[in-house]
């Protein structure tokens, strides 16, 4: 199941994607995030409404909105979690990680998967993209085993993790202010529910810049699973339905290609991941933010 957020007529409405049209259950569920807060039970009414004679309209990628366009927390971020990126990393005294590097993005990093990206040129002179597999939980849980730890997945999206380079090296090591710029992380195109990803530890995913190919790897190279990522986090802390988890980008980074390349206003990136979709985003100034049509 495809589930959005999209625009009806100026408003925000959810919808379900089925061969490149949309049925809409805002009247069911008035965001998404209510939509994974019901469970088990909210799923059955979807499919119950998929079921009967629905209005279908015609998908407008345009349209498309952040899938959980409000978020309640920060987002989880996984660090250097594929080997060929963590040997990209800036400081070489730091060794191999043996659990899970963990920072957060703002909330209002959120923004669409088409949507065109405001260029922060005040704040960064080096401007990164960062391809990443999203992963949304569906059930609260704590001291979750890697065993159990796929029962409380909800679903997957695309995600680029928008980095400033230089300002996440002058906090001392910190890189939540060079990760949290406003609409730095665009996902979508819609949240692809777990059912129907078979492995999701065998997943292309790639990042194109102006149609240029700079990462291409696989989840299966990740060093720690997303079901260890899962444990690891819900050690201590309550994982809530809605959270958002990035389980870490392939090596390619723009900051670490000879030479290097940092993205600029009209460039545009695109992140793909098999069995789940693509997103496109343009680099924009902010009096010129707009949304590309796929």
């Amino acid at each position: 199941m495809k589930i959005i957020s999209y625009l009806n007529e100026n408003k925000m409405s959810v919808g379900i994607v089925q061969d490149n049209t949309v049925i809409d259950v805002s009247n069911e569920f008035p965001d998404v995030l209510s939509l994974i807060k019901a469970g088990r039970n909210g799923i059955d009414e979807i499919n119950r409404i998929l079921s009967s004679n629905v209005e279908r309209r015609p998908l407008k990628s345009k349209h498309l909105l952040p899938p959980i366009p409000k978020l309640e927390r920060n987002i989880m971020c996984v660090g250097w979690n594929y080997l060929e990126h963590f040997n990209e990393r800036f400081r070489q005294d730091i060794d191999l990680p043996t659990k899970p590097t963990v920072f957060t993005k703002a909330t209002e990093t959120i923004a669409g998967p088409n949507e065109g990206i405001p260029l922060p040129e005040n704040f960064t002179e080096k401007f990164d993209y960062e391809a990443e597999l999203a992963v949304v939980i569906g059930r609260k849980g704590k001291n979750i085993s890697e065993e159990e730890a796929s029962d409380y997945i909800f679903g997957y999206m695309c995600a680029n993790d928008l980095s400033a380079r230089d300002v996440q090296q002058s906090h001392g090591g910190q890189w939540f202010m060079g990760k949290s710029m406003d609409k730095s992380c665009p996902m979508g195109p819609w949240l692809v529910t777990r059912d129907e990803i078979e492995d999701v530890q065998n997943l292309e995913i790639t990042c194109k810049v102006n149609g240029n190919t700079v990462q291409s790897s696989n989840t299966n190279l990740m060093m720690f699973s997303v079901s260890r990522i899962i444990a690891e986090l819900s050690k201590g802390m309550t994982l809530l339905p809605g959270d958002i988890i990035l389980t870490g980008t392939p090596s390619g980074i723009g900051a670490k290609r000879n030479p290097p390349l940092f993205l600029g206003s009209g460039d545009v990136v695109e992140v793909s991941i098999s069995g789940i979709g693509s997103i496109k985003n343009e680099i924009v100034t902010v009096d010129e933010s707009i949304k590309l049509e796929a």
